[in-house]
């Protein structure tokens, strides 16, 4: 029987894709210890709530991170992916203030198009 830890799937998801905003399904499911279908899944329903945008180039989805998004949990509503992101990847918070499209670049926060 696997531990329980603290964080769940989908952030464990969306930690996993801000590393690495090229990584394939099967590398999220494996991450994960969940099957692809379960990580295409969870994928899918991040980008359905807007937490990422799915990029297509040639064959390969890359995937932009929207740390702007609140939390969905009632309790923490008030905080946004980026503050549970930022010590998570070991990166500073981005500026507040910033327009809602921010990226994932390398090992800093970037604002889309600057």
């Amino acid at each position: 029987m696997r531990e329980w830890t603290f964080l769940t799937h989908h952030t464990h998801a969306l930690v996993f894709i801000a590393r690495a905003p090229g990584v394939r399904i099967r590398d999220v499911a494996a991450a994960l210890d969940v099957t692809e279908r379960a990580a295409h899944r969870i994928v899918s329903e991040l980008v359905e709530a807007g937490y990422l945008t799915r990029h297509k180039l040639g064959s390969r989805n890359f995937y932009e991170v929207h740390p702007d998004r609140p939390l969905r949990d009632p309790v923490e509503g008030r905080h946004d992916v980026g503050e549970l992101l930022a010590p998570l990847l070991d990166r500073p918070r981005p500026p507040q203030g910033h327009a809602p499209s921010l990226e994932v670049i390398g090992d800093r926060w970037s604002q889309r198009g600057a």
